[in-house]
C-alpha cells in the first residue's frame, strides 16, 4: 500500500494531479456524496451486504482524502470508517468506479509522559502535546476513578503512557491510554488498562468502569463476528465487520444493553433501522436490522438496561432476520464478545496475577517519568499537529467545569 501511494504521489507531481483534504459533514451518505459527484449510485446498491453496512460507519467530521488528475477530474477517494479501515473509491480498467474495503496506513507511536499541574490536567495535557483527544482520554479515564479534581494545585503531577496512530503528520484517532497517575496533593492516583478487556482498573485489579452490558437478546447463534481487516483468501479481499451479527426470527424483542441516552432513532444506510444508545464513559451500542421501534422511544429518551427497545428484523442491507449489534468506546469500534464475556468474570486466580504483573511494570515507567517532572513530546513524531476531527471525540460536558485553572 505504502509504494501504491507513493507511485500515486510521483504521478500527482510529474503530471499536475493533486490531492485534496475534505471533511465529511453532518447529513451525508455514501449516496449523497455520489451524487454530488456525478458517481453512479448503482455502485452502493450493488455491494454486498456487510460492505454496505461499512459505508454507514462514516462519521461526521472526519478526514477524507480526494484524488483529481491534471485534468481535475476525481480519479479516486479515500475515506476512513474506522481507526483501521477506509474505503477506497478508484476507476477500474474499464475507467469505471469501483468500492473497496482496504486498511488505513498509519504509524503506531508509544510515548511515556509527566508534567506539573500548572492550570488543569486538560489544558497542561493540550499545551504540551497539542493533543486534544489525549486531554479527553485522560480526563474520561480518571472520570472512572472519581478522582476530585477541584483539590488539585500547583504542586500535582500526572503521567501518561500511551498508544498513539499517526496519519499524514496527524493525530489519528482516539488515543489508547496504557496507564496513568493523577497526583493530588501528593497521594497518588493510578489506572491501568487490562489487556484483557481494554477496562481499567486500580492497583488491586478492581474494575473502574462500573457500565455493566448485557446480551441485547435471545439468540440462535452468531452468524458473523467481530474483524477488523480478515484477508478472504478466495475472493482476495479484505473482510471487515465492526459488530456481532446475532441470528434471531423476526419479531424478537431486543433489550438496551445498559443504561444510556438515545442519540440516534431511525434509519441509517446498510443497517436499516437503528438504534444507537450513548453510555457512561464513553461507550455507544448499535442495533440495526431492525423491524421496528419501540414506540415510546425518540432521539434524547433516557433508557435502563434491559428496557425493551425495538425488535429484530432484516430492513437495510440484510440476507435474513437478525440484529447487528455494534459497540464503540470513545469512537473506536471493539468487539461486543470481549467486552459481554469479561463482565461474567471475576478477576481472580489465572487472570489477576497476569493484570498485576502487566501493571506492576506500567507503573514502574509511570513513576520513572514522574521524578523527572517534565517529559518532552517527540516533535519528529509529532509534526504538522491539527485538531482531532470531532467525530473521534466523546467529550462529557460535565467536564468542562475542570477547563478552569487552580
Amino acid at each position: 500500500m505504502k509504494v501504491i501511494l507513493l507511485i500515486l504521489l510521483n504521478i500527482s507531481i510529474l503530471f499536475g494531479s493533486y490531492v485534496q483534504e475534505e471533511i465529511w459533514w453532518k447529513g451525508d451518505s455514501l449516496l449523497t456524496f455520489f451524487k454530488k459527484h456525478n458517481i453512479d449510485k448503482n455502485l452502493y446498491f450493488n455491494l454486498s451486504k456487510t460492505d454496505k453496512e461499512l459505508c454507514s460507519e462514516i462519521n461526521a467530521g472526519v478526514r477524507y482524502e480526494v484524488f483529481y488528475d491534471d485534468e481535475n477530474i476525481i480519479n479516486q477517494i479515500l475515506i476512513p470508517i474506522s481507526e483501521e479501515m477506509q474505503i477506497h473509491i478508484f476507476k477500474d480498467l474499464d475507467n469505471k468506479f469501483a468500492l473497496d474495503i482496504i486498511p488505513i496506513e498509519y504509524q503506531q507511536t508509544f510515548q511515556t509522559i509527566s508534567m506539573p499541574i500548572t492550570s488543569s490536567p486538560y489544558l497542561d495535557i493540550v499545551r504540551n502535546t497539542g493533543n486534544r483527544a489525549l486531554a479527553n482520554a485522560f480526563m474520561l479515564a480518571f472520570k472512572t476513578k472519581r478522582v476530585n479534581f477541584k483539590r488539585l494545585k500547583k504542586s500535582d503531577n500526572l503521567a501518561i503512557k500511551f498508544k498513539q496512530k499517526i496519519r499524514n503528520g496527524r493525530y489519528f484517532g482516539t488515543p489508547e491510554i496504557i496507564g496513568a497517575i493523577l497526583e493530588v496533593r501528593g497521594k497518588k492516583h493510578f489506572i491501568f488498562q487490562n489487556p484483557d478487556d481494554d477496562r481499567y482498573y486500580d492497583n488491586n485489579a478492581k474494575a473502574l468502569v462500573k457500565t455493566k452490558f448485557m446480551t441485547p437478546l435471545r439468540y440462535k447463534r452468531i452468524s458473523s463476528h467481530f474483524t477488523y481487516k480478515r484477508w478472504h483468501p478466495i475472493l482476495h479481499k479484505y473482510k471487515t465487520h465492526l459488530g456481532v451479527d446475532f441470528a434471531a426470527p423476526t419479531g424478537r424483542e431486543l433489550k438496551a444493553t445498559a443504561d444510556g441516552r438515545i442519540i440516534h432513532l431511525g434509519r441509517k444506510g446498510g443497517y436499516g433501522k437503528t438504534i444507537i444508545i450513548r453510555h457512561k464513559n464513553g461507550y455507544k451500542s448499535l442495533y440495526g436490522h431492525l423491524s421496528k421501534y419501540n414506540r415510546k422511544l425518540r432521539v434524547g429518551s433516557r433508557v435502563k438496561q434491559g428496557d425493551y427497545i425495538g425488535n429484530v428484523g432484516s430492513t437495510g442491507r440484510s440476507t435474513g432476520p437478525h440484529l447487528h449489534f455494534g459497540i464503540y468506546k470513545n469512537g473506536r469500534a471493539i468487539n461486543p464478545l470481549k467486552l459481554l464475556k469479561t463482565n461474567k468474570k471475576k478477576s481472580n486466580g489465572k487472570l489477576k496475577t497476569k493484570y498485576i504483573q502487566v501493571a506492576k511494570k506500567i507503573k514502574k515507567d509511570l513513576l520513572k517519568v514522574l521524578k523527572i517532572k517534565q517529559v518532552p513530546m517527540n516533535i519528529q513524531e509529532f509534526n504538522n499537529v491539527d485538531k482531532m476531527p470531532k467525530s473521534y471525540l466523546s467529550f462529557d460536558n460535565s467536564m468542562r467545569e475542570n477547563y478552569g485553572k487552580i
